[in-house]
């Protein structure tokens, strides 16, 4: 079983805790005795400028990167049954009639489901999906391109945005550094490489970016959803096995992360930008955990909300939890039914939520929020604290 999301294109936000995180950018380390190259995006980098700038074709780009992306395959402790025969009409009617059952025997470790993933350290921090890695029962194996093979230890999950960091004990790896997903353009040309169908490893695939700032609604064939809000849309073939795998640009950096395909689509597939991704994993290394910066309240936005508003944008804060006790809303004095317009003067827009604003600042920043409460407009400067585990 490959592990993948499906989404069901759905823009429809169910309400949130909002959460941010912390800032990052990877530097690539030269070994000075060794010339091992091991920043292999800057060796991408270094191609591209001695070309006088212009961009690599996809062939050169999958040759630099293609080390530093791995398969990841699961395995897991599963029942192991063997055949008996048993006569249950002995005792009633005295007939010699065999009847096959399975009985159990133990357990057997087999091969469960598959995923991708990508180095992003050359001591061996790898990238992929939560959902790939969300068992805590399950060995995971890290196969690079070069045939060798690393158990991986899960240093972190972060379920809220679908990224989980690995660890594995190696040395001088080859690995990639990110782009600014800020900077991306519709039309933009990316690469796509993953494990596809858990099963063809480092398998390419190219397109375009197809739209940005997406918010869909992700599930597996377990049942398990999730919201993922300022997602890649692309065009670029995205199959089961993918979860994981890197989006990249012509110059050979990561700007995505494969996280869900639209079902019953044909390419359609979307990925998580790289600078959110760039920040849970800073968080996990520096702190051992995600930490993440909140407000305290559940909200809708303003468009998704089932009753008429007097914005067109913006949080309404309502829901069973509207404010958190003693969140950082609850100390300022938010209340159900606020609407909160701008953090920042950011203003909340579709495209750029309150969760996205929020996750910009760190816990202990000081935000000042623009609500709109009943036919008042008022601000209140509130501090970020760290979301609750």
């Amino acid at each position: 079983m490959s592990s993948i999301k499906q989404s069901s294109l759905s823009n429809t936000i169910t309400g949130g805790i909002i959460g941010a995180i912390f800032t990052l950018s990877f530097v690539g380390l030269y070994l000075l005795m060794q010339p091992v190259e091991t920043d292999l995006t800057r060796k991408a980098a270094m191609l591209t400028s001695s070309l006088n700038g212009t961009v690599l074709g996809v062939a050169d780009i999958v040759d630099v990167v293609n080390p530093a992306v791995v398969a990841i395959s699961i395995t897991e402790e599963v029942p192991s049954f063997n055949r008996v025969f048993d006569n249950p009409f002995e005792d009633f009617f005295g007939l010699d009639i065999q009847v096959p059952l399975l009985e159990q025997d133990g357990t057997i470790e087999r091969e469960v489901g598959g995923g991708s993933g990508f180095i992003v350290s050359e001591d061996g921090y790898l990238v992929t999906n939560a959902h790939v890695v969300s068992s805590i029962d399950a060995t995971y194996t890290v196969h690079l391109p070069d045939g060798r093979d690393f158990i991986a230890d899960v240093i972190d999950r972060d379920t809220m945005l679908d990224i989980a960091l690995l660890k594995i004990d190696g040395q001088q790896l080859p690995y990639l550094t990110f782009g600014d997903s800020e900077q991306l353009r519709l039309g933009q040309s990316v690469i796509a490489i993953g494990n596809a169908l858990a099963e063809y490893s480092n398998s390419v695939s190219t397109g375009v970016v197809s739209g940005l700032s997406r918010s869909i609604i992700a599930g597996d064939n377990r049942g398990n959803s999730e919201l993922l809000d300022n997602v890649i849309q692309t065009d670029a073939a995205i199959n089961p096995g993918n979860s994981g795998g890197p989006l990249l640009n012509l110059r050979g950096e990561v700007i995505g992360v494969n996280v869900a395909v639209a079902s019953g689509s044909e390419n359609i597939g979307f990925a998580l930008p790289s600078n959110t991704v760039q920040m849970t994993i800073e968080s996990i290394i520096e702190n051992g955990r995600v930490i993440r910066p909140y407000i305290g309240v559940q909200y809708i936005p303003v468009p998704f909300a089932d009753i008429e508003l007097p914005v067109q944008n913006g949080a309404y804060v309502t829901g069973e939890n509207a404010i958190l006790n003693d969140s950082p809303a609850a100390k300022a004095g938010l209340q159900e039914g606020d609407i909160i317009l701008s953090v920042n003067e950011d203003n909340i827009t579709q495209e750029q939520s309150l969760a996205i604003l929020i996750r910009r600042y760190n816990v202990g920043d000081k935000v000042t929020l623009r609500i709109l409460r009943g036919e008042d407009e008022l601000t209140t400067t509130l501090t970020l604290e760290e979301m609750p585990s």
